[in-house]
């Protein structure tokens, strides 16, 4: 086994902290990178060392592979964790270390590039006996073949960018006379978003609900699963509360998505920790939709249920421990709502500013992963959200409710948060229910706030 001794986190923000947290759990020494925008953060105080890599702008600091690598040689780092975002899918990157001899923390570049992809994963994952939904075998080269895969597999249909995510580059269309206008739109978005215009087309999956399975591979043939998370409160495809287990699986079905995950990720002989992104219908019939070849925002719903560190198990794999395929209990019920510094009263806008009070919810069962602080300014580069507030309980009816009294109590002044939306969201009786679906929120009209 290869004994990893430093690591140098690229990435900052609450899951810079978290990483660095376990590596000294480890005994493993850390170096933060920041820009020049985060120079007070939390993750710059808790790292044993810290590199300023250049100005606020991402571009010109997180998202340059260069200057990481230079810190990593100045600081004797020889493991780099990317986190999520930024650099954790770039499979360049992933090279970049591999050339460089520092261990990347995460799945090679092979991997990485096969998987961001979206039109060569999904047919990897149908030659691995992975359900997908039904469409066109891989890239469309024009309008009039897009058309006449539109018309085979029945309206509606959804046009998807091959290359990128979070919804960028993607149409439903319902009608056939739509249809041109969408296809030029999606090639038009992805190409300006990814600089790549290709789309491939796929049939909408009635009532659907976003169902992801976490999993880890040593890159050997190892892999196992941790179970799945429920993902279907979303905005723009922006994920804002997950929970696990999904409240629609039962023990054979988790099993069978499980097995199905196992399946695809032994297929590109998977190192590290990711997840396999599955559409669920209301038939409970489930299809591949992505792999996210990364440690992702929701983990916690998964460590809480499952009592795993699973960044301490992505660094163990990294040294090169083995993975033995078990089956992981499920132990109670997590959710995690998402805090953003977003004005959900103002169709979500950006609320970017310094925090003038701040207190954080405590008591058994509650956990809140953030960097953020009284008198933090939130600078206005980078992704709004500043805080994960993750409850436990014995049964989703409990994790509900505690997670209603951690909201209650968490405070933060001097900015616009989401907590008002989450408050509402918990109380509304289909989300209680359980009956919901990826559209959820189109129907979900915000009360008005309360008089100042």
């Amino acid at each position: 086994m290869s004994k990893i001794k430093k690591v140098l986190v690229a990435n900052r923000g609450e899951i810079a902290l978290r990483i660095i947290r376990t590596c000294h759990e480890m005994g493993l020494s850390t170096v933060a990178v920041y820009s020049t925008a985060d120079r007070d953060s939390l993750h710059v105080r808790f790292a044993d060392e810290a590199v300023c890599i250049g100005p606020p702008a991402s571009g010109e600091s997180y998202l340059r592979p260069d200057r990481i690598i230079a810190a990593a040689e100045v600081t004797g780092a020889d493991a780099i964790h990317p986190g999520y975002g930024f650099l954790s899918e770039n499979a360049e990157f992933s090279q970049i270390c591999q050339d460089n001899d520092v261990k990347f923390i995460g799945p090679s570049p092979e991997t990485i590039r096969m998987m961001g992809e979206k039109s060569l994963a999904k047919q990897t994952m149908a030659e691995a006996g992975v359900p997908t939904v039904p469409g066109s075998d891989g890239i469309v080269d024009s309008l009039e073949e897009a058309k006449e895969v539109a018309k085979e597999i029945g309206y509606p249909v959804m046009v998807k960018a091959s290359a990128g995510g979070g919804g960028r580059g993607m149409r439903m269309v319902f009608e056939p006379e739509n249809f041109a206008k969408a296809y030029n739109s999606a090639r038009s978005e992805a190409e300006g978003a990814f600089g790549n215009p290709d789309v491939y087309l796929e049939k909408v999956v009635e009532e659907p609900r976003h169902v992801e399975i976490q999993l880890l591979g040593d890159g050997k043939g190892g892999v196992m699963h941790f179970g799945e998370r429920e993902c279907s409160i979303q905005r723009r495809h922006q994920k804002l509360v997950e929970e696990a287990p999904s409240p629609i699986v039962d023990e054979d079905l988790r099993e069978e998505m499980g097995q199905a995950a196992i399946r695809g990720a032994e297929a590109v002989n998977y190192e590290g920790a990711g997840t396999i992104e599955f559409l669920v219908g209301a038939d409970k019939n489930f299809y591949f939709m992505e792999m996210n070849t990364r440690i992702q925002v929701e983990h916690p719903v998964t460590e809480e249920v499952t009592d795993v560190d699973l960044v301490e198990y992505q660094i163990r794999v990294a040294m090169g421990e083995t993975v033995q395929s078990r089956k992981v209990p499920i132990d109670g019920h997590a959710i995690e709502c998402r805090i953003n510094a977003e004005n959900p009263y103002r169709n979500f806008s950006p609320s970017p500013g310094t925090i003038t009070a701040f207190h954080q919810p405590g008591g058994h069962g509650i956990r809140v992963d953030t960097h953020a602080y009284a008198s933090y300014m939130i600078p206005p580069n980078y992704d709004s959200m500043i805080a994960k507030l993750i409850v436990r309980g014995k049964t989703r009816e409990g994790a509900i409710k505690k997670m209603q009294r951690a909201l209650d109590e968490f405070v933060i002044e001097g900015i616009k948060t989401t907590i008002p939306f989450h408050q509402q969201l918990m109380k509304d009786p289909r989300f209680q229910s359980g009956d919901f679906t990826t559209r959820f929120l189109e129907d979900f009209e915000m009360e008005p706030p309360p008089e100042e």
